[in-house]
């Protein structure tokens, strides 16, 4: 359906270029890895969070530090670890002897893409530190509401193999993320060039030579365009439908809420747009639903036994359902 000739009824030619020329200087970095990279535009325009999953050395925090450094944009980094308290990353109240007063110095959360490294690597009190900055884009502290500047996004990244001085992520956590974007292996083809790459190039990544190509404003003005992306009752009902499945299915414990359906509908109508299109296909529902829900199930301990996996299963639903023409 991507190749049909249409009339668009939304301008997406200046999306489309900020997207090819993304794209572009993304490739000058990082070999392979386009799905996470269109999935972390897509979350970008959709205003939603990401978290990325992977064994070390899968280029996560490279590809989110270079994403952050092509947006002309604030960035910030944190480095969760295990004695990190919740006042070093949101900030804390310091008195001024001189005037008498307290005034609240804020922490590196106040920003526009701010990546997480090793989320999982700081127990809960700082973990529920991020509960309101991720969901209301906003810090309280001494009675005072803080607000967040748009844009904002957190990317965070964990590894799912280390399991010594991690703390899992609770599911209402989990849920406040749009995607969770799970990073495989290069294949050959790809780690020949990532070698070749390192061959030619052993002064290593100088991302300061990548060019800027969306501001602030920008990114503002095309998460409104996204939103106008037009979807037909056919596909509200697909939507509808696979995450209904997930409710009561026999190999899951835990269904997915209305939020993730909120979050596929978001989701889809985003890659819409970086797809150069003004309509959601059944194959934008497809190509989001893993993504949004596979931090949002969980399977039943006799499903985990057998070693059947979350993403399996959202395959078998959407081989089932009908798909709308």
């Amino acid at each position: 359906m991507e190749n049909e000739i249409f009339d668009s009824r939304l301008d997406l030619s200046g999306l489309s270029e900020a997207v090819s020329r993304i794209r572009l200087e993304v490739g000058k970095v990082i070999v392979g890895q386009d799905q996470m990279v269109d999935l972390l535009l897509t979350a970008l325009l959709a205003d939603g969070h990401v978290l990325i999953e992977g064994v070390p050395g899968v280029a996560k925090t490279l590809t989110s530090k270079v994403l952050a450094r092509i947006l002309n944009v604030d960035f910030s980094r944190i480095q969760f670890t295990p004695d990190l308290m919740p006042s070093d990353i949101l900030g804390t109240s310091v008195f001024n002897m001189k005037e008498g007063t307290f005034s609240y110095r804020k922490g590196p959360v106040f920003t526009n893409i701010l990546l997480i490294d090793e989320i999982n690597r700081s127990p809960a009190k700082t973990q529920a530190a991020l509960f309101e900055v991720m969901e209301e884009r906003q810090v309280t502290a001494d009675g005072e509401t803080l607000p967040f500047q748009e844009p904002f996004m957190v990317v965070a990244t964990q590894n799912p193999i280390e399991q010594e001085g991690t703390y899992r992520l609770p599911e209402a956590q989990l849920d406040r993320f749009l995607f969770k974007i799970e990073v495989g292996y290069p294949d050959v083809d790809d780690e020949v060039s990532i070698l070749k790459k390192f061959h030619t190039d052993t002064t290593g990544v100088k991302l300061d030579t990548l060019s800027k190509v969306l501001s602030g404003e920008e990114i503002v003005k095309y998460r409104q365009i996204t939103r106008e992306i037009h979807v037909s009752d056919e596909v509200f009902k697909y939507i509808a439908s696979l995450v209904s499945d997930t409710r009561g299915h026999h190999d899951l414990y835990l269904g997915a809420s209305p939020r993730a359906s909120l979050a596929i509908l978001a989701g889809a109508k985003a890659y819409a747009a970086i797809s150069g299109r003004d309509f959601v296909t059944p194959e934008d529902v497809q190509f989001i639903a893993a993504p949004v829900l596979r931090h949002r199930l969980i399977l039943t301990p006799e499903k985990e036994m057998e070693g059947d996996s979350v993403d399996k299963i959202i395959g078998r639903i959407i081989d089932k359902l009908e798909v709308p023409r």
